[in-house]
C-alpha cells in the first residue's frame, strides 16, 4: 500500500496536463512527417504505362543501351529498378545476375521510400493509450476530490464539479484518438503507394528478364540431331530388300 499511495500522490501532483501537451507535440510531429512523405511520394510520379512502353520500345529498337537512354531521368521508383537491370544487361550479365541486381535495387528503394513510416505506425498504435493514461489520471483526481467531498473534508468539491472534472479528463482520450487516426490513415496510404511502386518495378524487371532470355537464351537442340541424321548412310530400297532376304 505504501507504493500505491506514493504512486497516487505522484499522479495527483503531476496531473494530466503534461500528457495533453505531449499529445499535441506528437500531433505536430506526425503532421510534419505526413506532409514530408506526401511531397516525396507525389514527386515520384505514378504512371507505369509510359515507362513500360518506352522500355519495350528501347529493348526492341536498340537493346539495353537504347532502353537505358529512354528511361534516364525518370523519377519513378520502377525506372530506377529497371535502370539497374539495364546497366547489368549492358555488361552481358546472366538472367540470374540481372534478377539479383534488380532485387537489390528494389530493396534499397523500399528502404528509402519507407523512411519515418515506423514513427507513424508507432504513433498510431500508442497515441490512444497515452490519451487513456491522461484520462485515468484525471479520473483519479476527480474521485479523490469526490471522496473528500463525501467526508466533508476541507477543500471538498461539489458533485457537479467532480463530474466536470471527469468530463475534462476524457479530453485526453479524445486527443489521443485524434492524433492516432490521421497517423494510421497516412501510414496505410503510404504503404499502399510504396507497394504499388515496387509492383511496377517487378513488371519492368520481368520485361528486362524476358528480353535477356529471348536474346541470349540457348537455342533448341534440333540442329545437332539434323546433322547426325544427314551423316548417316542412305538406305536405298534395294539395300533394304537385300537385307531382308
Amino acid at each position: 500500500m505504501h507504493v500505491v499511495e506514493r504512486t497516487k500522490a505522484l499522479m495527483m501532483s503531476t496531473g494530466s496536463e503534461w500528457i495533453l501537451w505531449l499529445l499535441l507535440a506528437l500531433s505536430a510531429a506526425s503532421i510534419a512527417v505526413i506532409l514530408e512523405r506526401v511531397y516525396v511520394l507525389r514527386s515520384l510520379g505514378g504512371d507505369l504505362a509510359p515507362l513500360r512502353a518506352a522500355l519495350r520500345r528501347g529493348l526492341r529498337e536498340g537493346g539495353f543501351a537504347r532502353a537505358r537512354a529512354l528511361l534516364s531521368g525518370q523519377k519513378h521508383p520502377a525506372a530506377r529498378i529497371a535502370l539497374r537491370g539495364l546497366e547489368e544487361g549492358e555488361s552481358e550479365s546472366t538472367p540470374e545476375g540481372l534478377a539479383d541486381a534488380m532485387a537489390a535495387e528494389a530493396a534499397a528503394v523500399k528502404r528509402e521510400l519507407e523512411q519515418r513510416f515506423a514513427f507513424l505506425a508507432t504513433l498510431g498504435a500508442n497515441a490512444p493509450f497515452i490519451g487513456l493514461f491522461g484520462t485515468v489520471v484525471g479520473i483519479l483526481q476527480a474521485f479523490d476530490a469526490l471522496g473528500q467531498g463525501a467526508s466533508g473534508g476541507p477543500g471538498a468539491l461539489a458533485p457537479q464539479a467532480v463530474m466536470s472534472s471527469i468530463s475534462e479528463a476524457l479530453v485526453a482520450t479524445a486527443i489521443g484518438l485524434g492524433v492516432a487516426i490521421p497517423a494510421v490513415f497516412a501510414f496505410n496510404m503510404f504503404e499502399r503507394r510504396v507497394k504499388s511502386a515496387l509492383e511496377d518495378g517487378d513488371i519492368l524487371s520481368l520485361e528486362i528478364l524476358a528480353h535477356r532470355k529471348g536474346v541470349g537464351g540457348a537455342e533448341p537442340d534440333f540442329e545437332p540431331r539434323r546433322a547426325a541424321q544427314s551423316d548417316a548412310p542412305e538406305l536405298r530400297p534395294s539395300t533394304a530388300v537385300a537385307l531382308l532376304t
